[in-house]
């Protein structure tokens, strides 16, 4: 049994982590295309350097909560693996696994 939590684990960090970099991805990819509307919008070159710039804080901090949530898909799997629930102490958890219908786990459906 402790085989399969830890590949349920496992996967789930490896989901969340895909998740967050495709949310990263696409926020870097509209901070670009704002950029460069403001920058054809922009009259003179200060207005252009702080389009950029800008463009630069949201890729940086893109990049910060895709870390942020790769740290916390981390803490949640070892939490799992000890037994607990993330944001919980380690065997306080209800031990319940709710699925996408609804149903827990051991539980009759």
């Amino acid at each position: 049994m402790q085989a399969g939590n830890n590949a349920m684990a496992s996967a789930k960090e490896a989901v969340g982590n895909i998740a967050a970099s495709a949310k990263s991805g696409m926020d870097k990819t509209k901070a670009i295309a704002q950029e460069k509307l403001e920058k054809m919008k922009a009259q003179d070159p200060v207005e252009k350097d702080m389009a950029e710039e800008r463009k630069e804080e949201k890729i940086r901090e893109a990049e910060a909560n895709k870390q942020q949530t790769r740290q916390q898909n981390a803490a949640e799997k070892e939490a799992a693996l000890a037994g607990g629930v993330a944001g919980h102490p380690a065997g306080k958890g209800s031990g319940l696994t709710i699925h996408h219908h609804g149903h827990a786990a051991g539980g009759t459906p």
